[in-house]
This record gives structure tokens, sequence and C-alpha cells, in this order.
């Protein structure tokens, strides 16, 4: 049984112009150890979908889905008081932005021990001792000092390692790392990935990684999953999909990364993600596809089965005889 199950998702937001479908049908699972990034330009659905499976997303939004499951425990009939009980314990997400995400008002160490304090029977001196762990688990050094110290007074790369103690510290099954990297310096950055590899090894939860860096997919994931304009376009091994994407839009996204440009202009996807109010009909991607015809720009296009990755397209990109054969 997977650990993570979730079947035809769809969200919806009121807004006063009119309904915005921001996720539509997505599918995913995640067994126990797996790591699946979730790529896609902005606009793609990935946060939005993953927040909407824990339950964090605003009133305006209405969830459905055929099924969402989290350890065979069925996630959309659970009330508030039963939910609490999980997120936060069994799954935790480490947000976008750290800045943001942890509060001004309370030092490190307070934020860290209140997660302790509500899910963990633990002593004030054990969820000392555990904090203290927590830091010097994710690199922090001088821990005792740091746990006094507010958000302001910690650098981006500080408070993103503050982040993930506080996920870590019930030892979730799941941990979901929304842009772990984002505004952090290049340095930084692969001083996190490595550190949530590690983290992810050694205790062996289950890890969703969202992103839109391939070269962030490639060094972590075991798996992909192309989201475009809240679908999911195609899933593939990270193996797989980087020597044969089957969906245009992966394609046009490998093509655009610097290692693989063969010409001096670097290659782009023409327009952008449609929105509300430009959304067309039949294929989403068809308007930026250079394989669209009329077919493609009115009638929904299919998914594909496993050999085509899932490939929500009329025309999926074939994988060539040399590597068919090999």
């Amino acid at each position: 049984m997977p650990l993570l199950e979730i079947r035809n998702l769809t969200v919806e937001f009121t807004t006063a112009a009119g309904p915005f479908r921001a996720v539509d049908g997505v599918d995913a699972t995640v067994d126990q150890g797996d790591v699946l990034a979730i790529v896609g330009e902005s606009g793609s659905g990935k946060s939005v979908s993953m927040l909407a499976m824990m339950g964090l997303l605003p009133w305006t939004a209405t969830i459905t889905a055929d099924r969402m499951s989290f350890d065979g425990r069925d996630l959309r009939n659970l009330g508030a008081r039963e939910r609490r009980k999980v997120i936060g314990r069994d799954m935790a997400m480490i947000f976008q932005e750290p800045m943001s995400s942890l509060n001004p008002c309370f030092t490190v160490g307070f934020q860290i021990k209140e997660a302790l304090r509500q899910h963990l029977d633990l002593s004030r001196a054990e969820r000392h001792t555990r904090a203290l762990e927590l830091l010097d688990l994710v690199g922090i050094p001088d821990p005792e000092t740091r746990l006094k110290a507010f958000p302001h007074q910690l650098s981006g790369g500080m408070s993103q390692r503050v982040m993930i103690a506080m996920a870590l510290s019930c030892n979730p099954r799941l941990l979901i790392a929304d842009e772990p990297t984002t505004a952090l310096d290049v340095t930084i950055q692969a001083q996190i990935l490595d550190l949530l590899s590690d983290l992810q090894r050694d205790t062996g939860m289950a890890l969703i990684l969202i992103t839109h860096d391939m070269g962030v997919v490639a060094e972590t994931a075991q798996r992909v999953q192309v989201q475009y304009a809240g679908q999911k376009v195609e899933e593939q091994p990270v193996r797989s999909l980087f020597q044969s994407p089957h969906h245009p839009y992966t394609a046009a996204l490998l093509s655009a990364l610097p290692e693989r440009a063969t010409e001096r202009r670097l290659p782009t996807i023409p327009g952008v993600v449609p929105g509300q109010f430009d959304r067309p009909q039949g294929c989403l991607f068809s308007p930026r596809c250079a394989f669209a015809d009329d077919t493609c720009r009115k009638v929904d296009p299919p998914v594909q089965g496993e050999d085509m990755g899932f490939a929500r397209c009329h025309y999926p990109i074939a994988t060539p005889a040399k590597e068919a054969t090999s």
C-alpha cells in the first residue's frame, strides 16, 4: 500500500472575477522511502496541490478528489482535531520562504519546542534536549545560543535549516520540501540539498521535492512528476525522463537547460502558463507547443500509458529506436 495516494485532485479558488481552477485532476503516489520531484513553471499548481493535501489552503479553496489517503487514512474526511494529529508529526512541510514562515515574535527555540509540545509527550527538559539535537542535526553551530535567537538574527541559509529542523522534529514519515533552496546562494543551495538527501537516506522517510530547477531534480530525485497549468503532463523515473521525455513541454524544459544548449542563444518556451482568463480549449500547452494542430487546440488530450511516461498528449514523443532496443 502506498504511503501517499492522490487521485483526481482538483482545487478551485473563488475569486471576485469567478472561479479559478489551480489544480486540475492531478494524481500522485509516494511509497515509503521514495523521493518524488514535482517540477514545472510558476503557476503549475505544484505547491497548491500539496497544500490542499495537507489541509492548509484558505476557505476560498474548494478541494475535491476521488482518493486522497496517507498511510491508509482518508484525508478527505479528517476533522480538524484529527488532521492536527497527522500534520506536523507524520507529515511535515518545509515552506518556500523561511523568513516569512518563521514567526518573528518568538525565538527559534520556542518555535521548535512548540512543535514538540503539540505532538510528543516530552517534558520541558526533554524538549530542550531534542531541540539542541535537531539544530545540531541540520548543521547549525552553537545550537544553545541559536535557540535564543529570533528569526531576524539568522541568515537565509540558517533560517532554512531551522525550518528543516522544525519539520523533522517529530520524525515524519513524509517530508514535503517546497522550493527549499529559493533565494539562497549557490553554496548554501548545495548544502541544503545534501542535507535533505542525507536525512532522507538515514531516516528512510519519503520526500516530495517541489522545484523548477531540473539540476536539483537530477541530483536528488528518483521519480519526476511534471505539471503544467494545474495538470500532471508526465511522470517517469529521473534517468528515463532526462534521456527520453515524451511530452513536448518536458522536452522544452530540458532543452532550455544551459548544459544542453547546442547554440549560442539559449532555447526558451514562448508564451506563459495560462491563467484564469486565457485558459485554452483542448491541450493547455497547445498555444506554446511547436507540434500542436487543430486536434490539440480543440480536444482534451488523453493520458498515455506507462511506456509513454503517462504523457497527457495527443502526439507524445516516441523513444528513439536506438534507445528502445538498447
